[in-house]
């Protein structure tokens, strides 16, 4: 379920930065049975969630990627897109097959050289070939401040407080995408998660007890955890049993502090929030439920059970024996996140250099689903966009095809982005961040409104503004990955 077109805008430079940080990942496919039931994957390090990326800001990211993939049950090329950075004069790094390089191929390798300038937070990486992150390529990626202007607020924020939010599947991703885009699937129903998984383990019904993920704290210490939601396609209602969170960040921006009780976090999104080990010493249950639609249709989901256990130093190791339970209190509620670092809105209240409707659609093509924007299905070209900037001159919109639907936009120049139409989706914007001028339901709020790269989207709509300050090609799309 992807709706997809592509923001270009042209100029190009370099800067230097302080210190160079390899990884080396090896995409491969291994067995893996994250919620007790074993399967095939994809893998990165032979790790599910794939292996933590860590760098400091001003650092300069040099992650070369190897392909081994041999499974032919599921995709054996790959590339992978370094979810919420910039790549600021590196769009040739994003790694959105056909924009804005092709896949790698079996047996190859590419190494991403992403210098990360100031840019600070939580984001991610996962494949962004089709549907190929459903099947595990998918993993956390934190750049360090050390002049967090928060930093005063927590003691602890390590790898032991990242947690990953992941739906998983039995199925491998090719066959349920052929499955949905069937013309047998009259009801166009997207495929429905067997579990929901906390950092790599979760359960399914009928499937065994695996174990819990277990998150350690220690009394009368702070901590930052990051909490990711790298789903296909599920929501997760995140809360801790007994504990209070304050957000401080939001898909990698700083925020001023929000405390609440349970949060709504999307696909693709991230939120960091400081929770005080403050309780008595014992186990409470860190809940997730997941949100996910016809979710009767698959048996073997029990969206309420995707919990992880909150572990006191000192207590017993073992599950809470307090009932599972809800989260209750104060939710978060969007509009009310506030950017600490500059807030409001590109060009305030006036009005934008440009304005952008997207019209999110459904509709079939043959009696296959097919999921547009403004009645345009995206198709990836054969050429990837990028090298049709760079080697062909494509400057204007009809430098393109139609089925690509690329906008051209003018440099550093403010743009309105209202989208709207369809049920809940996730909408992430590459390249940027965009303030979210109207949540859904939300007023306009021009003077400090949320700032982030992903949003939710219904029939209600949002508004959204950000500056063309980051030349290149830059796909916006909804971050169900059903594709």
């Amino acid at each position: 379920m992807v709706y997809k077109t592509i923001f270009t805008a042209l100029v190009l430079s370099g800067l230097s930065f302080a210190a160079d940080v390899p990884y080396n990942l090896r995409i491969r496919n291994v067995q893996a049975a994250p919620d007790g039931f074993q399967r095939s994957v994809v893998s990165v390090n032979g790790l599910i969630p794939g292996a933590l990326i860590t760098a400091n800001k001003g650092d300069t990211l040099l992650i070369n990627v190897t392909n081994e993939l041999t499974d032919a049950s599921m995709r054996r090329a790959t590339t992978i897109h370094w979810h919420g950075l910039f790549q600021a004069k590196t769009a040739s790094e994003d790694g959105p097959a056909f924009v804005t390089q092709c896949p790698i191929s079996q047996f190859s390798s590419y190494t991403y050289r992403i210098p990360l300038g100031q840019q600070t937070g939580t984001f991610w990486y996962h494949s962004h070939l089709s549907s190929q992150y459903a099947d595990g390529l998918r993993g956390p990626l934190v750049v360090y401040d050390p002049q967090d202007p928060h930093r005063s607020r927590y003691d602890v924020d390590d790898a032991s407080t990242i947690i990953v939010l992941e739906d998983w599947y039995h199925t491998p991703a090719p066959t349920l995408q052929a499955q949905f885009f069937d013309t047998n699937n009259t009801a166009l129903a997207a495929p429905v998660p067997d579990s929901g998984l906390v950092n790599g383990r979760g359960r399914y019904v009928g499937g065994p007890q695996a174990p819990r993920s277990v998150i350690n704290v220690q009394r009368g210490r702070r901590y930052r955890f990051r909490v990711i939601n790298t789903s296909a396609i599920g929501s997760y209602t995140f809360s801790i049993e007994n504990h209070r969170m304050t957000i401080i960040e939001a898909d990698g921006i700083p925020h001023q502090p929000l405390v609440v009780d349970s949060f709504q976090i999307y696909a693709g999104q991230r939120y960091s929030v400081v929770v005080e080990a403050n309780q008595t010493v014992a186990n409470y249950w860190v809940r997730s439920p997941m949100t996910v639609a016809n979710a009767a249709n698959n048996p073997n989901l029990d969206a309420t059970n995707v919990f992880a256990i909150l572990h006191y130093q000192g207590a017993p190791n073992a599950e809470p024996t307090t009932e599972q339970g809800t989260a209750i209190g104060t939710p978060l509620v969007e509009e009310n996140l506030h950017a600490l670092i500059n807030p409001g809105a590109p060009g305030g209240s006036n009005p934008a250099d440009v304005q952008v409707n997207l019209t999110i659609g459904r509709t079939t093509i043959d009696g296959s689903v097919a999921f547009t924007f403004n009645g345009i299905q995206y198709h990836s070209p054969s050429l990837p966009t990028l090298l049709k900037i760079l080697a062909n001159n494509a400057t204007t919109n009809a430098d393109f095809g139609t089925d690509e639907h690329t906008l051209t936009l003018p440099f550093n120049k403010t743009i309105e982005l209202v989208i709207t139409g369809g049920v809940d989706h996730p909408i992430h914007l590459h390249g940027h961040v965009f303030d979210v001028v109207q949540s859904l339901g939300g007023s306009i709020n021009y003077v400090n409104p949320p700032r982030r790269d992903v949003v939710r989207v219904s029939s209600t709509g949002v508004i959204l503004r950000f500056r063309t300050d980051n030349p290149g090609p830059w796909f916006v799309h909804c971050h169900i990955d059903c594709e």
